[in-house]
């Protein structure tokens, strides 16, 4: 074979041996719970991009609503993952996943044979603060993270893992941060913390992994990728009502918004903020569903979208 023929053998093995594909991080909130659909139960719906969709969204839609039967409602491009090591085995053919977060209701929101939902705090249990800071984090993820940052094997390295630890869990009397899932579940992945580090043999003899449901390849990861988007979304646009039944009690609200934020919200500002906002409007109905005297029934004011500007719910957390 001459030089111009080896050339294009190379090329060609090259173009072979990467593919793309689509993955959703599809979210519904059940019962109070914010819930994530999977092929069985470590398995994000996915399926590879093919030249007759018309669009990436439209191949992520057909995709999952194939495997699953779950319509989806609003979609918008989470991130693209494309390391060459995510797959945990750098022997096979390299594949660029092109992830996205979809929001479904809790009506559509049904279980089939090939798929099932499950808490997102299943899969990350350090993460639910709504009851206080999880006996996870100070049991068992604290003392670990303190033997991992000890055994790094110069002093400075050590200050930087314990620094890491501290702004990435709320240790120290640092403040517990929401938003940092990604960040969180990394600095476990390096400390060999979670499963999926010690598929690849490079965590041998390392600690033995954490609570927490683990997922195939690189999925956890995609995961709290979309976790991490969602509740900084919640926080500048109306994104939450997406998950939300078409009328609700300003309460039925408030707790969608404390399950995908995991910590509580301070009742009285949450109600200001929404009202003076004009996010929602009464329907001039009211429930007893909600136990004790009737509450008012709400819908959300599409107009609003319109808008110049569109205002969050800006979650007034409960500090402490």
């Amino acid at each position: 074979m001459d030089a111009k023929g080896t050339r294009k053998g190379r090329a060609g093995r090259k173009a072979n041996d990467v593919k793309a594909d689509l993955i959703a991080v599809v979210v519904a909130v059940t019962d109070g719970h914010p819930c994530v659909l999977t092929i069985g139960q470590a398995t994000l719906p996915s399926g590879p991009f093919e030249f007759d969709h018309r669009s990436l969204q439209s191949g992520l839609r057909a995709w999952v609503e194939r495997q699953t039967g779950q319509p989806l409602g609003y979609i918008e491009q989470l991130y693209t993952f494309a390391d060459r090591d995510r797959i945990g085995d750098e022997h096979q053919q390299r594949v660029i996943s092109i992830s996205y977060l979809a929001l479904t209701r809790e009506e559509y929101a049904s279980a089939s044979a090939k798929c099932c939902w499950g808490s997102w705090y299943d899969y990350f249990p350090w993460e639910d603060h709504r009851s206080g800071t999880p006996p996870v984090v100070l049991d068992i993820l604290r003392p670990r993270l303190i033997e991992w940052a000890q055994g790094a094997p110069e002093a400075e390295a050590r200050r930087e893992r314990q620094r890491r630890a501290a702004v990435a869990f709320g240790f120290d009397d640092r403040g517990w941060n929401e938003e940092l899932v990604l960040q969180r579940y990394e600095l476990l992945y390096e400390a060999a913390l979670v499963e999926e580090a010690a598929r690849g043999g490079q965590h041998a003899g390392a600690l033995a992994p954490m609570p927490g449901r683990s997922m195939v390849a690189d999925h956890r990861r995609i995961l709290a990728t979309g976790i991490a988007r969602l509740r900084s979304k919640i926080k500048y646009r109306p994104v939450v009502f997406e998950l939300m039944a078409p009328v609700f009690t300003l309460l039925q609200l408030q707790r969608t918004v404390e399950a995908l934020a995991g910590r509580l919200v301070n009742k009285p500002n949450f109600r200001r903020l929404i009202e003076q906002q004009e996010l929602v409007e009464e329907t001039g109905e009211t429930t007893t569903e909600t136990g004790g005297r009737p509450a008012k029934l709400y819908r959300f004011r599409r107009a609003i979208l319109d808008e110049t500007v569109i205002a969050g719910t800006k979650l007034p957390l409960a500090r402490g």
